[in-house]
């Protein structure tokens, strides 16, 4: 059948109508513009569902960093420097200037090999750098500080109720309790969910970001926690996933069930991850200790040194036989201490983040904490057990924690290792 009458105009009429606004003029001629189209000035961005009724290609996406994790990063930042000027004011105050330089110094002494170690590991874990360095600040200001303030008003208080036993439940079981509780919060602060509904996804969307106050409300998501099955085979098929309320960072993630089997199992990078994440906070924490116990020592020499000569006797490298003793026992026999008793709170806590089981998951991080606590409190008993006792206690329980730890390392690297070689032949045999 034929079109009706006029059907041919209409449709000129209307292709002319939806052509764009300025035409090239060709010759002599002249083209009337078609009807001008308003532009919508929205606040807010469009849904992802609807789709802009303007035609045409998608504008290019915007690079740039959240408002919120900016902010995030910018408090941080002023919190631990806040913490640095605190903690540096209370050791010049208990060390003096020249106590402190000299703390400061011999303090930096065993600072690259414990650095160099964690680094190796982190090519296991594949930290990033700003979660590392976080910790390492968290450890060296903040963890630094509460730890003076809250042992000197707790070792002030037992003292005065208990008298002799106060200093001793002081040393074996407030500071293990105080300090560890301390470095365990920076793994804690970087698991919080901190600017999360503020992020503006528009590198993703390919849609611009809306002003901040103009934004509308985030979807609440669902809890991951998955309901209990019911039937005779519920228990080998309930898998238990990360909890909601934590942010799931990357390398603190299940690796999926192999060999069929019904739990996920935690993965060399996540329990070299929980390593590193812990001895990067104990090492800043171990070098502002350093420095604390160093800088007493010589000062305590240096007083000693001038009242021998004030007394007429001559000068001697045998007044400062306090400051070699504190070096040689915290920076050469002892410089993993402090990361060997947080690695073990952060391996309880990376397995309760990527365990299967429900039981294991509820036991891991406070099992794990319990220990660190158990294992520095016995090393700050030693202490006050003589050379003799000291010895024992060194030989026979943090010479093995600490070779057991080294082979934890090396397994965790060399299986890594081990796991991207296949992964490189298998992606050589498919290409």
């Amino acid at each position: 059948m034929g079109s009706p009458a006029g059907g041919g105009s209409r449709a000129t009429v209307q292709a002319a109508a939806d052509a764009p606004e300025t035409v090239p003029r060709t010759g002599d001629t002249r083209t009337i513009p078609g009807p001008r189209r308003r532009r919508a000035h929205r606040l807010v961005p469009w849904s992802g569902a609807a789709s802009p009724p303007s035609a045409g290609p998608p504008a290019p996406p915007r690079r740039g960093r959240s408002v919120a994790v900016s902010s995030v990063t910018a408090t941080a930042v002023l919190t631990l420097s806040g913490c640095g000027v605190l903690i540096l004011h209370l050791v010049q105050r208990q060390t003096g200037t020249v106590g402190l330089l000299v703390g400061v110094g011999l303090a930096m002494v065993p600072l690259p090999f414990v650095l160099g170690a964690l680094a190796w590991l982190n090519l296991t874990a594949r930290v990033p750098l700003r979660h590392t360095v976080f910790c390492l600040g968290w450890g060296a200001c903040a963890a630094t500080t509460v730890a003076i303030v809250a042992n000197n008003w707790t070792a002030d208080y037992l003292t005065s109720h208990q008298g002799p036993l106060g200093e001793l439940l002081g040393a074996g079981i407030a500071t293990p309790l105080i300090e560890e509780t301390a470095k365990a919060t920076a793994l804690l602060v970087l698991l919080l969910p901190l600017g999360q509904r503020l992020r503006c996804h528009g590198r993703r969307t390919g849609r611009p970001c809306a002003p901040l106050l103009h934004r509308l409300p985030a979807p609440r998501l669902p809890r991951t926690y998955a309901r209990r099955p019911a039937g005779p085979h519920a228990r080998g098929r309930l898998r238990l996933r990360l909890r909601p309320y934590l942010r799931p960072l990357p390398y603190l993630r299940p690796a999926p069930p192999s060999g069929g089997g019904p739990h996920r199992r935690s993965r060399p990078r996540t329990l070299a991850a929980g390593v590193v994440l812990g001895g990067m906070t104990a090492c800043g924490f171990a070098f502002t200790e350093n420095a604390l116990y160093l800088g007493r020592a010589f000062t305590s020499d240096q007083r000693q040194r001038l009242d021998s000569i004030g007394l007429g006797d001559p000068p001697s490298l045998r007044d400062f036989d306090g400051t070699v003793q504190t070096f040689v026992l915290r920076a050469l026999l002892s410089p993993f201490a402090h990361p060997l008793f947080t690695a073990l709170t952060g391996i309880g806590l990376a397995v309760a983040l990527t365990t299967g089981r429900r039981w294991l998951a509820r036991l891991a991080a406070p099992t794990g904490l319990l220990l660190a606590m158990a294992l520095h409190g016995t090393w700050n008993a030693a202490a006050d057990l003589g050379t003799d006792g000291f010895l024992v206690v060194y030989g026979a329980l943090m010479v093995p924690c600490f070779a057991a730890l080294v082979c934890f390392a090396a397994w965790a690297r060399s299986r890594s290792a081990r796991h991207a070689g296949r992964r490189g032949r298998h992606s050589a045999e498919a290409a």
